[in-house]
């Protein structure tokens, strides 16, 4: 399954050939619990879907698994070491073919904040 984190898709597939270990403590997590989760994440790294990858491709998994039909989400942090309540978040549900878009312009080099804002988020001004 693809997910978008911000500006670059995740394979969630990966995280599934790894062991699940301490997949317990996460049952009792909700989707708000998630959503605090990834703002800490975001509030300490703003880029992490870029320099933690290990740690983004988990967070979207929770996300996954906590919020049905989700897969795309954006965590904006306006500068490192702010208050997670400063990080907003949105969550979004994709289409088959534009996850499948937005993978093969990663693929090709050509997916950037610009074109997954145009494409997906739609903040920039027109």
């Amino acid at each position: 399954m693809l997910f978008l984190l911000n500006d670059v898709v995740l394979d969630l597939d990966e995280l599934r050939l790894a062991p699940r270990k301490g997949a317990q403590r996460f049952r009792a997590l909700s989707v708000g619990d998630v959503t605090r989760m990834g703002q800490e994440l975001y509030a300490e790294r703003p880029l992490l879907h870029a320099s933690h990858r290990d740690r983004a491709l988990r967070l979207a998994a929770l996300i996954s698994a906590k919020a049905e039909g989700i897969n795309a989400a954006l965590f904006v942090a306006p500068a490192v070491g702010c208050s997670p309540e400063e990080v907003t978040v949105r969550y979004m549900t994709l289409g088959p073919h534009v996850m499948a878009q937005l993978l093969r312009r990663q693929r090709e080099g050509d997916l950037d904040l610009k074109a997954a804002d145009r494409e997906v988020w739609r903040r920039l001004a027109a």
